[in-house]
């Protein structure tokens, strides 16, 4: 048991982390009434969380090798621990921004570095492929179980016990440090604020360019925002094209100066020579493909359980279930098969899996996503995702030497934000402009009076918002719609709804089958009991 003390500390540490970026989705509305605020404010709280993570990473990862990895998980652990309390006690939604947006993710951008660096630390041969299945396992729990907790504690108690609770486990992670071995001493590194700020500047640009494509559209201005009564899209291209575009050019820049920075003998904040190297390029893909399917997965299932079936947050955590069981059971499975299979033979089959699930998912949709066939694709999904849950962290670490682990569990971190902010962003686009789409030709194609249609097509000419199914009727009312003509409505929206759900789960088998393109670099070596390697056949 005193052999895997460590990565259960660690796994605890872990959940939080994860759990912290899903819970707070299923209490939106909750928390936006008991702060009197509104729900712009709740969600620029959550993409902020985003941010702050994505912008720091980096340094957080150096700071670890610079304080210790064992001071740099105590210290992170200490910070968000006080974010989680200033969370649990927030008066208003500038006090929740400020403990859980910014503290919280500056807590988050040592601790999430430390943990995978640890793990190498402390482990090897198979007992490491074993403990980083475990805090992948873990991570992917909290994924599945966050809609869960969260829709429990909501509906049956108060949302801020949560952030309690994240204070009392963090508490224990501080306790319990002290225990953890530490190889790697504090080394003498020289932190380059230049890059710092170039590759905060950069990467919050590029997420948060991607995270608000759903509502300002990629290219072409959806929903822009608007300052001073003025439509904000330069030269007719939508603002979330230009963040993008230059988050790409900063993060071009920041690369700039870290190989001129290495080729004078300073110290960078990133050794970019690594990406060099097949294997760590290959699984950092795969870990942003598996994040960005993942993402985009519980975006649009819960929207549809939520906006269109009205369900709760229990009943939809209660829902996805099935991939938060198979999960768990396959991060275990894929540590058995490791002795025998391959890491590259493990992650292809993940990634196989996870296209057939989606497609046996696209198959078995069905207005109330009740059937026994959408369970089953649920649960592979989860079975996809675990094993490949049990094999990247692995694979990244074990690319780099010990020196190195801190920074790869950094770079881990930004692929991770930057998969679940491509996958939430691109399906979020489908989703939506799918809806307005269908919407629209529903209208046409229906028994609605001339007027109605036309005033339909005017209104979703820039694009329709998600909004519960069951309250179209009322709307339409208030419209000066009849009776019949309002259900009417209200059907066809509905229809539109399942519509576009459908071709969301088809661009997420286009996502799922793109991240089949990273396996390419994965190790054909099998780990046999002993330690040593031999080829695959």
């Amino acid at each position: 048991m005193k052999k895997w003390s460590v990565v259960v500390i660690l796994g605890c540490a872990q959940f939080v982390m994860v759990l912290d970026g899903t819970v707070m989705n299923v209490s939106i509305a909750t928390v936006v009434e008991d702060l009197d605020s509104s729900v712009a404010s709740m969600q620029a709280a959550i993409t902020f969380y985003t941010l702050t993570m994505a912008a720091f990473m980096l340094l957080g990862a150096k700071l670890g090798d610079v304080w210790g990895r064992r001071r740099a998980l105590v210290i992170g652990s200490i910070i968000y621990a006080v974010g989680s309390l200033v969370t649990a006690l927030s008066p208003t939604m500038g006090v929740l921004f400020l403990g859980w947006s910014i503290i919280e993710g500056l807590g988050a951008v040592l601790v999430i570095p430390a943990v995978a660096a640890l793990i190498a630390d402390n482990y090897t041969g198979r007992a490491r492929i074993t403990a980083f299945a475990t805090i992948g396992a873990v991570s992917g729990a909290a994924v599945a179980a966050g809609p869960l907790i969260g829709g429990a504690v909501t509906t049956y108690a108060n949302w801020r016990y949560v952030f309690v609770a994240e204070v009392v486990i963090m508490a224990v992670v501080v306790l319990l440090a002290r225990s953890i071995p530490q190889a790697a001493a504090p080394r003498a590194v020289r932190i380059d604020a230049p890059s710092v700020l170039v590759s905060a500047l950069g990467l919050v640009l590029l997420i948060f360019g991607m995270l608000q494509s759903k509502t300002w559209g990629w290219i072409i201005p959806a929903h822009p925002p608007v300052i001073a009564g003025v439509a904000v899209a330069p030269l007719g291209v939508s603002l979330s094209a230009w963040f993008v575009v230059a988050g790409a050019a900063l993060l071009f820049v920041f690369v700039a100066r870290q190989r001129r920075l290495s080729a004078t003998g300073r110290d960078p904040l990133l050794h970019v020579e690594l990406l060099q190297l097949l294997q760590l390029r290959s699984g950092l893909g795969a870990l942003g493909g598996q994040y960005a399917v993942t993402a985009g997965l519980f975006f649009m299932v819960p929207v549809y359980l939520q906006m269109t079936l009205g369900l709760d947050a229990l009943q939809t955590g209660v829902r996805i279930f099935p991939l938060s069981l198979s999960l768990i059971l396959f991060s275990i499975l894929g540590t058995r098969l490791a002795t025998t299979w391959s890491p590259r033979r493990i992650v292809r089959t993940g990634q196989v899996v996870l296209v057939a699930s989606c497609v046996v998912l696209l198959s078995a949709i069905d207005p109330e996503l009740s059937g026994l066939p959408f369970g089953i694709g649920m649960f592979c999904a989860g079975a996809a995702l675990g094993l490949l849950a049990s094999q990247l962290g692995n694979v990244n670490m074990s690319a780099v030497t010990e020196k190195d682990t801190s920074e790869v569990g950094g770079m881990q971190g930004v692929f991770q934000n930057l998969g679940s902010s491509l996958g939430t962003a691109l399906i979020g686009s489908v989703l939506i402009g799918s809806l307005a789409t269908s919407f629209a030709a529903g209208v046409a194609q229906s028994a609605l009076p001339d007027e109605v249609r036309q005033t339909v097509s005017e209104r979703t000419a820039g694009g329709v918002e998600i909004l519960p199914a069951a309250s179209i009727p009322d709307i339409a009312k208030e419209a000066g719609l009849s009776d019949a003509d309002a259900v009417l409505l209200a059907r066809v929206y509905a229809d539109s709804q399942l519509a576009s759900l459908r071709t969301a789960f088809f661009g997420l088998i286009a996502l799922a089958l793109f991240a089949l393109l990273f396996s390419r670099g994965i190790p054909n070596d099998v780990l046999t009991t002993a330690g040593a390697r031999r080829r695959a056949s």
